[in-house]
């Protein structure tokens, strides 16, 4: 099997700590890191914005789409390189957690200058598929051009960050993320408001905030003697291990963008039905987002403590883990969904200004407050199947989920934007229990190799 754990002496393991205390220390700095994400964008729009130049806001606005796509796909690094690194330590191999580790900087290094040597061809189609008008391609290009170079830096953040939390210092990996997105605010500030470099000086920003965050992480990770000891080359290069850590970011990356198709055919539909629905959806899927960063923190504890017990061969920590990842999972999403079933009018208030658009996004309110109870069981069952490195079948229920999702659509959608929110719901929930099926047999034969 090539998911298998390779088994090593017992003396040398390392059983989990699977309690709430350990639980909530590894999510609660993930949730932490995630809360400074949205304050990126905000930031880059409001001193753009503040340059009264219309291309430029357009440019930033293409920017971020470009690379929200190539990063969200290739972010698969972060937990490919924290699935196998968590298996290393349970398994007492520091040798193997150093060598996942150069690995997936190698990987990061590789394909930062691949994006770099494709940035032509990448941004003309990307130009192309989204057609700006002159003014913002011209100043979309500049952003693009520029903002490439942060590639390898950026990946080589995911690897280290991967490499943290494996090794179950996630406290490590908020301080690194904080330190790149308050270096990208204030670089940005200081370039475009008050150096005057317009949009070239927000991407500039941003290459150099990554590569302060990648010599911060290396400088960690050197300082906790993470590069300590001989590692040969060959080591590195063993095919077989380097084909397992390819094939686990293979497998993220399609189910990852298999969830950006889903949510991007949601906003495809939402514009066919008018510019209100369009805008009350945006709104509402917002909504959604705040309860994201609670169970994706959830997730990337279960992505340690699932690895390290079955890198240990303990499968009642194993049990234990996966129990905390559910039952943390499951009810903040019930509870998250009761909050914004009881806030959610407030929230819609605060963040559309317009009446029509409030009224309308309440109308639909209750789908979007189902959402978090309805994706609990998938984002929980994510963090378990990468710890455990089960992205095959992660990877096939997501196509699964996908197909589900369009044939409900096109059984219901005819009745609107109901029918929408009731597909992707559908898909939300459909993911999870599929996940909660395959979890005995798959973890049967994990234990039985």
């Amino acid at each position: 099997m090539p998911n298998a754990v390779t088994h090593r002496p017992a003396n040398k393991m390392r059983p989990v700590e699977a309690t709430p205390r350990r639980f909530l220390a590894l999510a609660v700095p993930i949730m932490l890191a995630h809360i400074t994400e949205p304050l990126l964008g905000l930031v880059d729009t409001t001193v753009i914005g503040r340059l009264n130049d219309v291309p430029m806001l357009g440019a930033v606005a293409i920017g971020a789409i470009f690379f929200d796509f190539i990063f969200w796909g290739l972010g698969a690094l972060r937990p490919s390189t924290a699935g196998l690194t968590a298996q290393a330590v349970g398994a007492g191999s520091d040798h193997d957690v150093q060598l996942t580790r150069y690995r997936a900087l190698m990987v990061a290094a590789l394909l930062g200058s691949v994006l770099i040597a494709l940035q032509g061809p990448m941004t003309d189609l990307a130009l192309y598929l989204l057609g700006p008008s002159l003014d913002v391609e011209k100043a979309a290009r500049v952003y693009i051009h520029i903002r490439i170079w942060a590639a390898p830096f950026a990946l080589a953040n995911y690897a280290i960050l991967g490499s943290f939390i494996g090794c179950g210092r996630t406290d490590l990996g908020l301080i690194v993320q904080v330190a790149i997105n308050t270096g990208k605010i204030i670089l940005a500030i200081l370039l475009v408001v008050v150096a005057g470099y317009g949009i070239a000086g927000a991407a500039i920003g941003t290459v150099i905030a990554d590569a302060i965050g990648t010599l911060l992480g290396v400088l960690i990770t050197v300082r906790l003697g993470g590069f300590k000891g001989h590692v040969a080359l060959k080591e590195v290069f063993n095919g077989q291990a380097l084909k397992r850590l390819l094939g686990v970011n293979v497998d993220i990356m399609i189910r990852t963008l298999a969830l950006l198709t889903a949510f991007g055919f949601f906003t495809s539909e939402s514009a066919r039905h008018g510019d209100i629905t369009l805008a009350a959806n945006q709104v509402l899927i917002m909504v959604f987002l705040i309860a994201v960063y609670f169970l994706d923190g959830y997730a990337t504890a279960g992505e340690q403590l699932c690895g390290q017990a079955l890198g240990a061969r303990d499968e009642i920590g194993f049990r234990k883990s996966v129990s905390l990842v559910l039952h943390f999972s499951v009810w903040t999403g019930l509870a998250l969904s009761l909050g914004l079933m009881g806030l959610g009018k407030e929230l819609i208030q605060m963040i559309a200004a317009n009446a029509e658009i409030r009224d309308y996004a309440e109308n639909y309110l209750l789908y979007a407050a189902l959402t978090p109870l309805a994706g609990a069981l998938a984002f929980a069952f994510d963090g378990i199947f990468i710890g455990a490195t089960w992205t095959k079948a992660m990877r096939n229920l997501m196509m699964l989920s996908l197909a589900l999702y369009f044939a409900t659509f096109a059984w219901i959608g005819e009745i609107g934007n109901a029918g929408l929110w009731i597909s992707i719901l559908t898909f939300l929930a459909v993911r999870g229990i599929g996940q909660w099926i395959a979890f005995p047999t798959l973890a049967r034969r994990a234990f039985s190799s």
